[in-house]
């Protein structure tokens, strides 16, 4: 029967999305419905029939199975379903069967795709079921990206014309071009090519600290092949990778041409919180003291990124840089200290640094991986000191000691490469619970500093083991599995109850963590050697271990995740409270609620599927 235009006003007003809508299109939505009363144990929706209606559940329940039986989620009032199917086809793809006696509200599929045509926020809320197109309904928000200069394109910033000078150039000839020029640098040719680029660093520490003739030609002093970026890329970009490198000066490239070069200072004239600038004083910091300093400008440099539009995935990457550098200043310090180490080692950081991941609240996980010419006796005091002096200054600088005591202070994480490819077998080939826990913990390595080619021989062993082990793939599917997003039956929050964080979520365990989980599973059945998360989905779809439209849905819902959690933190740094993970909903709009409802509903069926391809039985 048709309804009366004012009979589900008030009803649809109440509910998300719908009460993102201006009133004119609620009207219109209310007057084009359907009411269709459905008895308990009807059959609403079968897979491979045609699908040309969403469905609003206006009172009762149903629930929506996989082909196989597998159940994928439990909907009641306000809640909408054949959304997927419209968006993929218009072919139902699961089984919806009423569960209550139940009244469904029917709006024409064609009415719908109009709707979020035109009305964003409303489409925004279904872009999760679009597959890959989550990130998409970011981008299109006006205020997503805002018009920030971080996230303007590299060519927008240059401001003038390359200067170059060919490799025979002789030094005192480059000088008086930059300074005629007014420039901190040159870019040096060959050909037209890019060859190198020679600084004012350059002169002050290669020509004139060391006595070089300035008649020397500059391909004896320039920095050979540096990095370089293309035109087209973001100054964020370029921001990471001046932050990760400790560099001031980067090439720009157009068609393989020189178009100019940007300066650390034309990325951030106007920014008082730099990355580039925390990087640059970590590195040049004479002491402990003076790291823990720059590093109290963190919560500003996260804040500010977090309002300019940068993403989750932008932020990972450059606070982990900002990391590395603390770790790799305290390794030269402690080694300044205690003189050359006596064999060769690798400074392997474990966890959100290693997958590029972190945030303004972060704990250490590290260890170190030594030479097979290590021996206990002769060079274990050398290395125990390293460790602590590291340890403990990354503590002093606000990564907290690890709660579960993975840090390369503690020998059972200092061992020589033998010993952990032994130690990566036992756990793989016996996976018991805590081998599990630790192996999980430790696939997630990243080489940080010292020999990069011991963790590549490691690598090596663990990836051949881990991807054609079904077993022990199965034990890992089990503890992905164990963490369940707090998203209920009826696509309602499941909030923490009693306790310090009562009536809050857990962005961090019950958000991110499973999406971690998962995909560090099919990254490892893949064989594949990335660590950040992001880039282990891709991967994974890449090698087909991951359907496409699941790895990026599964992208989308991290981004979201991870967006709100860092907003979360950012709201407590400024207000002055201990920055934490657990978010109250009444932080949130009902725009933001219904699609974080969205993102743990991605996680709960993926964790669904996977738990049907290793046939763990219910979770």
């Amino acid at each position: 029967m048709n309804a009366e235009p004012t009979d589900f006003h008030d009803f649809l007003g109440r509910h998300h999305p719908f009460d993102l809508l201006p009133p004119d299109a609620l009207a219109e939505v209310s007057g084009n419905l359907t009411v269709r009363d459905v008895p308990r144990g009807t059959l609403v929706m079968t897979p491979g029939e045609p699908a040309n209606t969403l469905y609003i559940v206006c009172f009762g329940a149903v629930e929506t199975r996989s082909p196989d039986g597998e159940l994928l989620a439990r909907l009641g009032e306000g809640e909408c379903f054949g959304v997927r199917a419209i968006l993929r086809g218009g072919i139902a793809v699961n089984r919806t069967e009423t569960i209550e006696d139940t009244r469904l509200l029917l709006l024409p599929s064609a009415m719908f795709d109009r709707l979020r045509r035109n009305h964003l926020p409303f489409a925004y809320h279904f872009a999760a079921f679009e597959g890959g197109r989550f990130q998409d309904a970011v981008d299109g928000i006006p205020s997503a990206r805002g018009s920030d200069l971080l996230n303007k394109r590299v060519g927008a910033l240059l401001t003038r014309d390359p200067v170059t000078v060919p490799t025979g150039t002789a030094i005192r000839d480059a000088a008086l071009t930059m300074r005629n020029e007014r420039v901190s640098c040159v870019m040096i040719t060959d050909g037209g090519a890019l060859v190198g680029i020679l600084t004012d660093r350059d002169l002050r520490n290669r020509v004139v600290a060391e006595g070089l003739s300035i008649d020397a030609t500059v391909d004896r002093v320039m920095t050979r092949d540096p990095l370089r970026m293309p035109v087209t890329d973001y100054a964020l970009d370029a921001l990471m990778l001046m932050s990760r490198h400790n560099i001031h000066h980067v090439p720009v490239m157009r068609d393989g041409a020189v178009a100019g070069c940007l300066t650390a200072s034309s990325v951030v004239e106007s920014h008082t919180a730099s990355p580039v600038f925390m990087a640059r004083n970590i590195h040049n910091a004479e002491s402990l003291q003076r790291v823990q300093e720059a590093m109290q400008r963190l919560p500003d440099v996260v804040h500010q990124l977090t309002e300019s539009g940068a993403t989750a995935h932008s932020i990972g990457h450059i606070v982990s840089a900002l990391t590395d550098a603390v770790t790799v200043r305290l390794l030269r310090l402690a080694e300044e200290e205690l003189g050359p180490p006596p064999v060769p080692y690798a400074w392997l950081a474990a966890g959100s640094q290693a997958r590029q991941e972190q945030t303004a609240l972060s704990d250490q996980d590290n260890c170190l991986l030594l030479h097979d010419s290590y021996d206990e006796q002769e060079h274990g005091p050398y290395f125990k000191a390293l460790a602590a002096a590291v340890c403990h200054g990354l503590n002093a600088c606000g990564y907290v000691y690890c709660p579960g005591e993975m840090m390369a202070m503690n020998p059972q994480w200092r061992k020589p490469l033998s010993v952990w490819k032994s130690c990566f077998r036992r756990w793989i080939e016996e996976p018991e619970p805590k081998a599990l826990m630790l192996s999980c913990i430790f696939f997630d390595l990243r080489h940080v500093h010292g020999d990069p080619g011991l963790l590549n021989e490691l690598h090596g062993v663990v990836l051949e083991k881990t991807r054609t082990n079904r077993i022990f793939q199965t034990y890992m599917a089990g503890n992905a599995v164990s963490r369940h997003p707090p998203i209920g039956f009826f696509r309602n929050l499941v909030l923490i109850h009693g306790g310090e964080h009562d009536r809050t979520l857990d962005l961090k365990h019950s958000g991110v963590v499973p999406i971690v989980d998962i995909a560090r599973l099919y990254a490892l059945a893949a064989g594949s050697p990335a660590v950040n998360t992001v880039d282990r989905l891709q991967a994974a779809a890449e090698a087909r271990a991951l359907n496409r439209n699941t790895a990026a849905d599964l992208m989308g819902a991290l981004e979201f995740i991870g967006i709100a959690r860092l907003r979360h933190q950012a709201r407590m740094a400024r207000e002055g409270k201990p920055v934490d993970n657990f978010l109250s909903p009444a932080e949130l709009s009902g725009f933001e609620k219904g699609h974080l409802k969205s993102a743990f509903s991605v996680v709960k069926t993926m964790q669904a599927a996977m738990a049907s391809t290793y046939q763990l039985g219910r979770f």
